[in-house]
């Protein structure tokens, strides 16, 4: 049998059998309680407090039908995680919950902002970045003019939670020259910004030795902030507690997944163009993405649709997109079949649906219109 040839590693393709011969990699992890605890000890930071901590209200507002709160709480580290809580105008009964999930994007200057339009108008570039992912328009106010109660909120590393730049200055030198280079100019985002931004992309290789010495995984702490939000969200008395859902694009599909696999309330989760089998990324996908995605030696317990489905038949939408500059075809199509699989096995097939789009990468209006009615259709 030949050796297959992998783009991202050339004359070491090889270097894959031999991590094969080495111990299992990608078995099949069944749904249940065992995966379900193997997650949770190879993500780290899944057995402390996640309570918010001194949570407040700092400001409410009412505009264009929706009612909104800036909220803020502490997670016991770092500044305080400051988020907005969206709802329909006049609610009267409790509603269902969602956490909004924004993408990764390299773009960590800012958090919330990305998908929701809070207090104040948006800044001037943001309809450009709603125009490329999101159909034009942020979709946390859409999904709250459906009738969800939706939070967004900063975890680790973005927005209200990103580290200073001047904590990582040699990735700022080197993002003066490569600023030039990448597209985050063409958006119209300011210089300053889209400085920020490159750096901290490259500063998040630093955050992922830095997890591992301190016995963690990236994937592990943005995903105790995420429980923790969820927790926030479930406490309050405007919120039905029972049925309480999530939503992510991309890098937000990846905690999506996350609080899917940790959070035991977690009723209905939609992971958008963020879902692939590992085995099938190796030739050039691998190197595209965030830490979010690998959890440190995850691959030896499981795959990445197995983390997903490990509470299975807890209800599981993703969203594919034929033309993702990001995934493979059959990376996507292996995923699909395998939370297939999955589902079938614990006697809930129709509880897993997958969806296949045209098109590049992207949660846009059709997207979203599917994704929406399926959330009331499992959280009302």
């Amino acid at each position: 049998m030949s050796q297959p040839q992998y783009h991202d590693l050339g004359i070491f393709s090889d270097w894959v059998n031999e991590a094969a011969r080495q111990q299992s990699l990608f078995p099949i992890a069944d749904p249940g309680p065992a995966t379900q605890q193997r997650v949770r000890e190879v993500l780290g930071f899944c057995e402390g407090n996640e309570t918010p901590l001194g949570a407040e209200v700092n400001h409410q507002w009412e505009k264009d039908g929706l009612v909104g709160e800036a909220i803020s709480w502490s997670v016991g580290y770092g500044p305080r995680t400051e988020a907005w809580l969206l709802k329909p105008a006049h609610a009267k009964d409790p509603l269902p919950g969602i956490v909004a999930l924004y993408e990764h994007g390299g773009f960590k200057y800012l958090g919330k902002e990305k998908i929701a339009i809070g207090p104040t108008d948006p800044l001037p570039f943001m309809p450009n970045w709603w125009d490329k992912y999101y159909g034009g328009r942020p979709f946390a106010n859409a999904l709250a003019h459906a009738g969800f109660a939706v939070l967004i909120h900063d975890p680790f590393l973005w927005g209200s939670r990103r580290f200073p730049q001047n904590v990582m200055p040699e990735w700022t030198a080197q993002a003066f020259t490569g600023l030039q280079d990448s597209n985050w100019l063409n958006y119209g985002i300011p210089y300053e910004i889209g400085l920020y931004n490159f750096a901290a992309s490259q500063h998040e290789h630093q955050i992922e030795k830095l997890c591992t010495v301190l016995g963690t995984t990236l994937a592990g702490v943005v995903s105790h902030e995420d429980r923790i939000a969820v927790n926030y969200l479930r406490s309050r008395p405007d919120v039905d507690a029972r049925h309480i859902g999530c939503v992510g694009l991309s890098g937000g599909g990846a905690r999506a997944a996350l609080l899917q696999a940790t959070h035991p309330h977690m009723h209905a989760t939609v992971v958008v163009a963020m879902m692939a089998s590992y085995a099938e990324m190796l030739n050039r996908d691998v190197t595209r993405h965030t830490w979010l995605l690998f959890p440190k030696g995850w691959s030896r317990f499981g795959d990445w649709p197995d983390l997903a489905a490990c509470r299975a038949p807890s209800p599981l939408l993703v969203q594919y997109n034929l033309a993702d500059e990001l995934f493979a075809q059959e990376a996507m199509q292996a995923a699909h079949d395998r939370l297939t699989h999955h589902y079938q096995t614990v006697g809930c097939a129709e509880a897993y649906q997958g969806e296949f789009y045209a098109g590049p990468h992207k949660f846009d209006l059709a997207m979203q219109q599917s994704a929406f009615k399926w959330l009331a259709t499992q959280l009302k």
